[in-house]
């Protein structure tokens, strides 16, 4: 009987104590978590205003004199791939990583890719799917004559300016190292979409160039969105056989081929072997 009275004594108490809704702890002011920037520039190439997303290193101080590689992303909307670029140079250039430098990346947000990505194409069936298509040298020009001058002029910029894209965005970079090759020192080039106008990059002369290191990553990809059967795998090998045919001991080219990833899947692997290999 005694010992039942304490069973109960026992429940009835713990009832009370665990039953009470918990107080909750007071917390501080809710602040905003600042990534980067946002930038504006109005373009006369293309006409129209253009949103940047700038990611600045920890310790920036314009008033410093110490001065920061670019990296400018294509495709550098905030619910793109900037985030995630961002977070990839952040983590590799901690001091306990320090696997890449301090670098400043600018992400270009996209306003119509098929229209700046892509030069004029033969193939009627990419013209109708894509009727704005075919502009990328506009896009190009104003990288070259807005872009970059803004963004050496208003941030601690040094002279080390690299490029990402992938997809579409992989074709315009190509386009770039073949036609203004001068523009960046680093590509980093991935899942290129070569087939593109039939592949009629590739049959392109390759002007020679010096000091560029050139990284071209390709998951398992298959072949390409159109009817004559190319293999994505294929046309990216045939890029970076095509730039070593120059045979410049000052261009270093590496091919990364990544079987695990596919088109959806490969951009950080990818992004994050070209450092290791850039910066060994």
């Amino acid at each position: 009987m005694k010992i039942s009275l304490i069973f109960l004594f026992v429940v009835f108490y713990a009832s009370l104590t665990f039953g009470q809704k918990p107080i909750p702890e007071q917390t501080g002011v809710v602040k905003p978590f600042i990534l980067g920037v946002i930038d504006e520039i109005q373009s006369n190439e293309l006409n129209e205003k253009r949103v940047l997303n700038i990611y600045l290193p920890e310790g920036y101080n314009p008033k410093d004199t110490i001065r920061y590689p670019v990296i400018y992303l294509l495709d550098g909307s905030a619910d793109e791939d900037f985030i995630h670029i961002v977070g990839l140079v952040q983590f590799n250039s901690f001091e306990w990583v320090n696997q890449a430098p301090k670098s400043i990346v600018v992400g270009i947000a996209t306003v119509d890719r098929r229209r700046d990505f892509t030069f004029p194409t033969n193939v009627t069936e990419d013209k109708s799917a894509n009727p704005t298509s075919g502009h990328s040298n506009r896009f190009i020009s104003f990288i070259e004559k807005e872009l970059q001058p803004y963004i050496q002029e208003k941030y601690m910029t040094s002279s080390s300016k690299t490029i990402i894209g992938q997809s579409l965005g992989g074709l315009l970079a190509t386009e770039i190292l073949f036609k203004k090759p001068e523009l960046f020192n680093k590509y980093i080039i991935v899942s290129p979409s070569l087939w593109w106008d039939n592949g009629s990059l590739l049959d392109q002369p390759l002007a020679r160039f010096e000091h560029k290191d050139i990284y071209i990553g390709v998951g398992k990809e298959g072949l390409a969105p159109i009817k004559i059967p190319r293999v994505m795998e294929v046309d990216a090998n045939v890029l970076a056989d095509k730039i070593k045919n120059l045979k410049n001991r000052n261009v270093n080219v590496y091919f990364d081929y990544l079987p695990l990833e596919n088109h959806a899947t490969i951009m950080h692997q990818a992004v994050f072997n070209s450092f290791r290999l850039f910066y060994p």
